[in-house]
């Protein structure tokens, strides 16, 4: 009867697997090499954009990636029709709405009394109901923000502070002539790039801009902060309680900047980096390959003699093939250790959460176990394929 063919037992096969590894440390190590470079470059591909996004993600919504602006439209004549003197009242009491605040041009001219000639400056004047800086997270710079007194003060946008020469406050007080009336400037607003017009105007209280400017209450320009995941349906909701009757004459929008900077973080070159960390994973491979041969041409005298001692091709075949994949294995794990710490070291830098998809880690690995498997399958069926008699008799 043919003898019946026994498998060899799981720690057998890992030990005779190894063999190769631990006879010859460099050589393995340096096969690895292009195993781990192709894994950490994958690792850090997906890692490294995802900690950005969620960096991102914070700035935006720091910015105002929940902010909308309410702009009114031209009427049939050509004049714009002003938002109702009660907006801020109106979009507070809107359910999904976190703050809200509004501006209104008082059509005031400024003059700056530090300039001889008092000439004007072109700069607007923007009658300011509700917490302007918070609803456009923004602070002042030099000095203080606005109290909602009628008193003649002003706080200028960071550009109108440059215009003026009042980019930072003296310790005098300073004032500069808005329409005829002395306003003390008490603060500096910073950037709000999400509302350029802001930033070159002269912001006074509603109420000071009703006593001292005729101001007639009418806003210009709302802005409302709400839920971020629902803001898409605020919109509607914010233009129909502004004008009830015909909501078209209301135009809401999230500002441009925010837009065009999450659809600039979705076209990324992820691809073109995957693609190079697949090259990586076939050079390695090959070289996975290349050395499993030349372990096969130098140990023919080793697996003659088993073959003469009773193992058959599977088990040779096996072993090699175990050979290899603990190889890429080893690469995979270094490669992901080196990701994550690369990942760690750049997101640091940057000043960004750390972020690491789980699935990232089992695709790295697992390709890399295919990637050995694959290696280690030709080389493995040669020498499975050698006869005892000719391998013992190779020098």
């Amino acid at each position: 009867m043919r003898e019946r063919r026994r498998r060899l037992d799981p720690r057998d096969l890992l030990a005779v697997g190894t063999v190769g590894l631990r006879t010859r440390p460099l050589r393995a190590v340096l096969s690895t090499i292009g195993i781990a470079i192709g894994i950490a470059t994958l690792v850090t591909v997906t890692a490294v954009p995802a900690s950005s996004q969620a960096a991102l993600d914070q700035q935006l919504t720091a910015l105002g990636a929940d902010l909308l602006r309410a702009d009114p439209r031209a009427s049939a004549d050509g004049t714009p029709v002003p938002l109702p003197a009660e907006a801020l009242g109106m979009l507070q009491r809107i359910g999904t709405v976190k703050d809200a605040a509004t501006v209104g041009n008082a059509h005031a001219p400024v003059r700056s009394n530090e300039l001889r000639g008092y000439p004007e400056t072109g700069l607007t004047t923007l009658a300011v109901r509700g917490d302007l800086r918070e609803v456009l997270r923004t602070d002042v710079t030099s000095g203080r923000w606005l109290d909602g007194s009628d008193l003649p003060t002003a706080v200028l946008g960071i550009d109108a502070a440059d215009r003026l020469g009042l980019a930072q406050l003296p310790d005098r007080p300073v004032t500069i002539d808005v329409d005829g009336v002395a306003f003390t400037v008490i603060g500096v607003l910073a950037a709000t790039p999400l509302s350029a017009d802001v930033q070159s105007a002269v912001l006074v209280d509603d109420a000071a801009a009703r006593r001292w400017l005729s101001f007639d209450g009418a806003p210009t320009v709302a802005y409302v902060t709400g839920v971020e995941a629902s803001i898409d349906a605020l919109r509607p909701v914010v233009a129909a309680t502004l004008s009830p009757g015909a909501s078209g004459l209301v135009q809401v929008s999230q500002p441009s900047a925010v837009l065009a900077a999450k659809a600039a973080a979705r076209s990324s070159f992820d691809g073109l980096f995957l693609a190079l960390a697949a090259v990586a994973l076939v050079i390695g491979g090959i070289g996975i390959a290349n050395t499993m041969f030349v372990s096969v041409l130098e140990r023919r005298r080793e697996i003659g003699l088993r073959r003469a001692l009773g193992a058959h091709r599977g088990q040779i075949q096996a072993q090699f093939l175990v050979e290899a994949i603990l190889l890429c294995a080893l690469g995979g794990v270094s490669g992901v250790v080196l990701g994550l710490l690369g990942t760690a070291a750049w997101s640091g830098l940057q000043g960004w959460p750390l972020v690491v998809p789980v699935e990232t880690i089992l695709s790295g690995m697992s390709a890399a176990l295919v990637t050995g498997a694959v290696a280690g399958l030709a080389p493995s069926i040669r020498a499975a394929r050698q006869s005892p008699t000719a391998a013992l008799s190779a020098t």
